[in-house]
This record gives C-alpha cells, structure tokens and sequence, in this order.
C-alpha cells in the first residue's frame, strides 16, 4: 500500500468547509478499517463509490490517445489476477454541477493530474472530470486539495444524485427563456446529502435546460429534467419549469414523461424532494436492472406517480431551503471581464476563421461571444487545464463551463478579443475547429478503463475523428451537422441513443477467432433536448466502421430531398434500406494469418482474442446450427424494428419476443436438440434449466439481467403493444442476443463442460 500524504491536512485545514473535512476524515478512517479487513469491501465498495472512487480495468495496458508511457508505468505495478483498489489503482470521479468551473479549480484539477493520475483530465458526458490510475490512500489528500476551491467529490457515483447537469450556454444563450444555473446550483446544494436521498437502489440524475429546442440540458434522458419555461399572467411575466421525470439510457433507455407543465421555481426543491423519498421507498432495491425511477414509473403508470408525488409533497414538514436557496436569484448573474467589442478584421488565417465559424456562438449579450474548446476524446493535460485557466482569467471572469459533448466552453468573450482568445489556445494547443460538428466524436472510457467496455470506442473515435478533420472543410454542411457518439457497451455512456449515427460495442466470431464489433445505431435525435432514441440496425467489424460510415454519409448526400434532416432522413427511406447497403460488410471476414489486425481492436495490437474452434463432436455440425439459429434471431429483431417504424406496435412486440426464443433456441440445441420454437415454454424451461440455474449464462456485470429478460417477456408476451412497451421489447431482445453470443463465446474458449 503506497504511503499516503498527511501534509494536506493540516495546510487545507482553514480552507475546507467544516462538513466536507468531517467526511473526508471519516473516508480516511474507513479506508484504515478496510486496509486491516474491519469493514465488509460490499459496503466500503458503496462508501468509495459515494464519494466518487471507482475500480477501473487494466487488460489493455495502453491508451487510444497514444499517450501510453504513464499509463504502462501504471499498468507495471498492477498485480495480475482480480483486482483490489490495494494492488491497483482506480479511477476518481469528480463532480462539476452544471459543468461550472473557475480558473483556481481548473489549476487544482491540473495539479492533481499530474501528481496523482497519468497526466491526462477526462471531461465526462455528464459534465464531471475523472481522473484515472489514482490510488486510493492518496483519495483523502486528493479531496481536501478539492474541497478547498469548493469542489466535492461526494456522490458523484453510487447509489445517490448524480451530477446535476445543465446546458453549458445557461445565461448566455439567445433562445433561453431565462438563466437557470442559479436554479441548477440550488438544486445541486439542496440534494447533496439530503437524508432523503440516501436509500436508492441506483442512481438518480438531474438535469437543467435553458429552452427546448436545443440539445444541451438532455432533459428527455434524465429522472428529473427541467426545462425553463415563461408565461404569461395578467399581463406579468412568471418563470417556471417545465418537469418531465423517469427519463433515461442505459442498456434499455426510456424518454422521460411529463410531471408538470409550469411549476413554480418555489416548488422545485419540495417536489424533487417528494420525488426522492418515493424512489427510496418504492423503487426496486434487489434487482438492480430494475432500479432506476423510470421503472417505478412503469410499474405505476404516470398517473398514478403523479398523484403519490402530491401526495408526499403535501406531507412534507416546511423546509426553509426551499426558499432561501432560490431567494435575490436575479441577482445571481454572471458578468463580464472586458467590455463589449466588434468582430476585427480577420487575416488569412485559415486555420482561425475555420475556428470561428464552427467553435463561437453569439451570445444574448451584444458584443459577446462564447468559445467552445473542441477536445479530443474530452481530454486535457495539466498544462493545457493551466493554459485555459489562464485565458479565463484574462478575458472573462473565469466563466468556463465543461458541455456534455466532453468540450470546454468559455464565456462573456468580448468579439475584440477573439484572434487573441484563439492564438492563446492555439499555442495551448487547443485551436482544434469543428466543435460540435461530426468529427467532434463523443466517446465513453470504453476498453481502455472501463470494467464493462467491450471494444475499444475510444480508439474508434480516434480513428473516425482522424479520417474525418483530413477532410475537412470539404465535407458537405449536411454531414459536419451530424453527430457521432460511440459506446464501448450496451451501457449508453457515450450516449449513441441520442446521436444521428451512434455505436456500440459487441463481440462477435469470425473465422474461430473472437472479432470486436459495432453495433450500428440509427433513429437518433440530439436536438430537442435528446427528442428521440434510435435503436441498432446491424453489428459491423470494428475495422470496417469506418467504410460503414462512409457508406451512410454517401447515401444520406445522394438520396437525402433538400434540406432533409438525418432523423428524418432515416425514418422516411427506413432501415431495411440501410441494412442492406452495409450487409456486405458483416461476411467474408479475411484469413487470420493474412490479415491479423482484422482481429485487433483500434489501437490495440494485440489479437482481440482466439476463438478455440476444436476438432471434436461439437465443432461442426453444432456450430452451423447455432449460427443458423441467430441468423434467424438477428434477422427477427430487426423486422420488429421495421414494424415499430410501420406503427404495428403490437407485431413489433409479438416479433421481438420470436426473436428471444430462436436466441434461448439456439444455446438450448448445443446441448438438446430435440426443442422447437413451437413450443415456447419448453424452450424457456430448457434454457433455464442449462444456462440460468448453471449460472452458465450470467454476465460478469450484468448477472442475470439479460436472461431477466426472456423471463419477463414470455410470461406476458401479449404486453408490449403499445409504441414505448414495444420499443422497449426490441432493446429487450437485442441485449439478450448479444448475451446468447457472449455465452456461446464463453463456451467455446473458455471451454466450459456441458451437459450433452
């Protein structure tokens, strides 16, 4: 166990707020008691987790970014086998409400990249900052360092309230109908370790908007979306929220629905509280798939949720936060550092205008701008966070905001100072154009850290990003308008539901040898505050994403009617058309030994993994058979996609259902071979007999969550007809295919003996 820093104690010791120094000692204490093995590691597991300490993976040993030599310096240490946080190092996530962030914390977020993790912040699709390769002895001394410019670290994961996210552009966006950081800040300080939001059985996530239209408070994807709304009464203008609750992605994402139209700002923090007590008390606690307030919401139905959470609002004891935390909030408004300014005359900087174009924004505010710092993979080095610190300071008052989309955006830019402005980030090296723009690619940790990450999204996005800034201006409007966003699981962490084309990690076997694959993700809306989810269309080779994507961008520019947005795009010539332009691209796939990289991950040399074919009874026939079976299952799903998008919800559902049977069918004959899909429950008791009671099955991290699935619904076939149920259903049946390819894999390279 590395030896931990006591000096950070006693220097910050009249810089902490009294209340976090209390708990961080106490964390102190706890990471003590479990080093001499006197507290249970499931319950230190959850008290790390609240206070933002996550394991993190180290089979790769390598970075997509290629900034590899810390980070192997790192991966030396590790101890092979299981890891513990007392052999291996872990990851530190830190929250930033609303993604604000001043020059002093940015300078303290620099510092402790460099003294503490591998040299590199991670700007998160939820606007935190994760550092990774942290140990945990120094988490103490990490978070007293961060308490004392007024950062905390607590409940930034686990069980809890989540970061409460807003649109990076609150206060300063045309099309707001008023600032709502004042109403986000209060939010966030009202719930942070509220005794009434600490019983959950998972996460919970807010999230504020400024207006409707846009995409940048993702309010349709959280359990507590709030969006700034005006109306007009007797002539008097009243602020409100619109309040739309159980939103969210994750393996099977749901869209929020609406709890109130117009609630009153004083209503807000009462209601959110209302809300929390009913999710701690009623939302499901054992199962964890099923855990989230979009469930209970399912489980009650809308109606019935609205009227428990008046119920539990009108039962409240008066809380005088309620108030003071939103009392003098016009007065809470930002203000410039330099006066406003006209836009000069620019020089032939190519470079520049390039960045002006695609990185500022008008402002509200005459004569102001906001300057969006395009990061690749949302990364940045220590003296890049100093560089942009230092920017802050002398052409704002230190207003940066962290955005969702794993950028930096700096705000109240007087238009005289924009060629400064960019030749400072230039030299930082952050002059990158394109933000928000196609090659602006968002991306989760995937294999590179993440436990659950399946293939490499980062080293995708990299590969994408670089074939897509060559080139360039070149490109037509209607593709640099298009957003990606890749995940290296089913997970959503990269948000691909939400993007125009989105992927996301699955395994498939190619030739005997295990091939990283994309499921390619269509349907998607990021504008309208993520206003529709798409669902996968096909799994495509990682190495041949990049030809996918070519492919659908050239279709889109030839078949697209003027001005056609890509949703609407996709939802007119449907996805048959698009699975068929790609079919190619799933066959064929090329000799080992001719083409090994074919086998590797992006930016991963080394072999994805082998696939031990065998010469024995089961390596033939069997396995024609098992892949003629999820053919059919694949083949199944995406005809009830077809369906959904026809509005036969109820076939849709029916035939997501067929698409569960043929895949348990499938695992079921390596074992039986005398079971059809024409009778449904003896499939489902087969499989449940060889591969749930066996634990065969089981997700490492899912556990029995996919095959939870089946279970559900072929006990209530009948039940997904409407849109959502059915769309649902779908997400359903994909998921517990590729577990049923998972497992498959399981059983022929790990070689696990079955009962034939």
């Amino acid at each position: 166990m590395k030896a931990s820093n006591p000096l950070w104690k006693e220097r910050l010791a009249s810089q902490v707020p009294e209340h976090l120094a209390v708990e961080i000692d106490t964390f102190e204490t706890e990471i003590e008691l479990r080093s001499q093995d006197k507290i249970d590691e499931k319950v230190f597991a959850e008290t790390r987790l609240r206070r933002g300490v996550y394991g993190q993976r180290y089979d790769n040993g390598q970075r997509s970014d290629g900034n590899e030599s810390k980070t192997l310096a790192f991966a030396d240490k590790v101890t092979k086998g299981p890891h513990t946080f007392w052999d291996a190092p872990g990851m530190q996530r830190i929250k930033i409400p609303f993604g604000g962030l001043n020059p002093e914390q940015l300078e303290v977020l620099a510092d402790l990249a460099e003294e503490y993790s591998d040299g590199i912040a991670h700007v998160t699709t939820r606007q935190d900052i994760q550092l990774h390769f942290i140990h945990i002895e120094d988490t103490p001394a990490l978070m007293r360092r961060l308490a004392a410019v007024n950062i905390t670290t607590r409940e930034a994961c686990g069980n809890s309230v989540r970061n409460v996210t807003g649109c990076p552009y609150m206060g300063v966006c045309q099309d707001e109908a008023f600032d709502a950081t004042p109403y986000a800040r209060a939010l966030t300080a009202f719930l942070l370790g509220h005794p009434d939001a600490q019983n959950f059985g998972r996460k919970f996530k807010p999230s504020f908007s400024g207006c409707s239209q846009h995409a940048c408070g993702l309010a349709q994807m959280h359990d507590l979306g709030l969006t700034a709304v005006i109306r007009e009464v007797d002539g008097v203008e009243q602020r409100g929220f619109k309040v739309v609750v159980g939103g969210g992605l994750g393996a099977v994402p749901r869209q929020a629905k609406v709890l109130d139209e117009f609630m009153a700002p004083e209503e807000m923090l009462p209601t959110a509280q209302a809300i929390a007590r009913l999710f701690g008390r009623h939302g499901e606690k054992k199962i964890r798939s099923r855990a989230r307030l979009k469930f209970l919401i399912e489980k009650w139905g809308m109606d019935k949720f609205k009227e428990e959470v008046l119920a539990e609002r009108a039962k409240l004891p008066e809380d005088p936060r309620w108030t003071d935390l939103i009392a003098d909030i016009e007065a809470d408004e930002e203000q410039p550092r330099n006066p406003p300014g006209e836009m000069p005359q620019l020089n032939g900087n190519v470079q520049m205008n390039h960045w002006i174009r695609t990185n500022l924004r008008d402002q509200r505010q005459d004569g102001y701008v906001t300057a969006t710092i395009a990061l690749p993979l949302g990364d940045l080095t220590p003296n890049q966070l100093r560089s942009v610190a230092d920017i802050a300071r002398e052409f704002t008052n230190g207003t940066v905001r962290a955005t969702v989309e794993q950028n930096l955006v700096l705000r109240w830019i007087s238009k005289s100072d924009v060629p400064a402005v960019f030749q400072a980030l230039d030299a930082a090296g952050l002059g990158e154009p394109g933000a928000c723009s196609v090659s602006d690619i968002v991306a989760c940790p995937g294999t590179d850290t993440c436990k659950l990450g399946i293939s490499s999204s980062r080293g995708l996005a990299a590969e994408l990003r670089n074939r897509l800034a060559i080139k360039g201006v070149q490109l037509d409007q209607a593709i640099q308008d298009l957003h990606i966003k890749i995940s290296g699981c089913f997970n959503s962490c990269g948000q691909h539901h939400v993007a125009d084309i989105g992927f996301y990690g699955v395994s498939r076997t190619m030739q005997g040898y295990k091939v990283p694959h994309f499921q390619v993700v269509l349907g998607g809306q990021w504008e309208e505050n993520a206003g529709s989810y798409g669902l996968p269309v096909v799994a495509i080779p990682s190495k041949r994403v990049p030809e996918a994507l070519d492919r659908i961008t050239d279709f889109y520019l030839r078949s697209r009617e003027s001005n056609e947005r890509f949703p609407k795009f996709i939802k007119r010539i449907g996805k048959v058309r698009v699975r068929e332009l790609l079919d190619d691209l799933t066959k064929d796939a090329p000799e080992h030994d001719a083409d090994p990289t074919f086998y590797a991950d992006w930016a991963d040399p080394r072999q994805y993994s082998i696939g031990d074919i065998g010469k024995g009874e089961c390596a033939g026939e069997v396995v024609t058979q098992y892949e003629f079976e999820m053919t059919a299952a694949e083949r199944l799903v995406f005809e009830a996609q077809v369906q959904l998008d026809e509005d036969d919800a109820a076939a849709a559902g029916q035939t997501g259902y067929k698409a569960m049977i043929k895949a348990a069918k499938a695992l079921v004959l390596i074992q039986y071979d005398d079971v059809t899909e024409d009778d449904p429950d003896e499939v489902v008791e087969e499989f449940k007999e060889r591969y749930y009671d066996t634990e065969y099955f089981f997700d490492p991290f899912a556990g029995a969550k996919f095959a939870d699935y089946l279970f559900a619904a072929h006990e209530s076939p009948n039940d997904a007809s409407t849109p959502d149920s059915a769309r649902t259903r779908i997400e359903e049946a994909q998921l517990f295919i590729e577990a049923v390819h998972t497992c498959y894999n399981k059983i022929r390279t790990v070689g696990l003996k079955l009962n034939v």
